[in-house]
């Protein structure tokens, strides 16, 4: 099946494969919008304010190149708005083309809260790591420079389909604008992909996290990502805390490290 995907969104035409992954996830997508517009946030929003962020949302998965789900968007923007009182901003590592980034502004707006973006808008770091399948079984590999988009065009499609407004940006590598950053974070969203970069968010964000914050990770389907956020030694020598609970570690895409 992830062979038969991959081979049609090669050689079909954009909107037979938008329509098509829509009707894949629907049954996923159709629960968790659901859940979201008929159910209060902590955050004060309305019904009508909802429904249309899950309107929006669909709008920038056709417009904009997402390599996430609807449902997996939703269950995030869920999580923003039902932070209450917890300080912090959000965060985002790892920007692609700017779907999430303009859908997370878009919530970072709700929410009241600031948007930090940080992407070195060159690609991928230099790295060893050879990559290989995924839990699903479909094979990645993220050599140096690869997955590169240019600043100009996720803030672009920010300004186009988001709230730039409470967005910035950092660019650079996160081993060199991370340390810079000291703001406390309430919840943050890691799509990086390389255990190296992991490794590098997680040591400079993990100390900034508020009391009942999150840190998703959407690279939580890798192997060499499951094992490295299942490893103690990792979280107690290089993080210097006890390992956080996490949500499905390796059944999902999408996980939440729980501080």
């Amino acid at each position: 099946m992830a062979t038969l995907r991959s081979k049609l969104k090669k050689i079909s035409p954009w909107p037979i494969h938008y329509l098509y992954r829509k009707i894949y996830y629907f049954p996923k997508d159709f629960s968790e919008a659901c859940k979201f517009i008929f159910h209060k946030t902590k955050t004060p929003t309305t019904f009508w304010q909802r429904k249309m962020l899950v309107w929006k949302f669909y709008r920038i998965s056709y417009l904009v190149d997402c390599p996430h789900t609807e449902h997996e968007m939703i269950h995030i923007a869920r999580a923003m708005l039902d932070l209450g009182d917890i300080p912090g901003a959000l965060v985002e590592c790892g920007a692609f083309h700017g779907g999430s980034t303009a859908k997370f502004s878009l919530v970072a707006k709700l929410a009241k809260r600031e948007f930090h973006v940080f992407d070195s808008f060159e690609g991928m770091p230099e790295n060893k790591e050879a990559g290989g399948e995924s839990i699903y079984g479909r094979e990645h590999h993220f050599p140096k420079g690869s997955h590169a988009v240019r600043i100009d065009e996720v803030r672009e499609n920010v300004e186009k389909y988001g709230d730039i407004s409470r967005t910035k940006f950092h660019k650079g590598f996160f081993s060199e604008t991370l340390p810079d950053f000291k703001e406390p974070v309430a919840l943050a969203c890691m799509n990086v992909d390389l255990a190296l970069s992991t490794k590098d968010c997680l040591k400079y964000l993990s100390p900034l996290m508020s009391k009942d914050g999150i840190i998703y990770s959407q690279d939580a389907h890798f192997p060499w990502i499951i094992e490295l956020l299942k490893d103690d030694r990792f979280w107690q020598n290089e993080i210097g805390i006890l390992k956080p609970k996490m949500d499905d570690l390796g059944k999902l895409k999408f996980v939440a490290i729980h501080y």
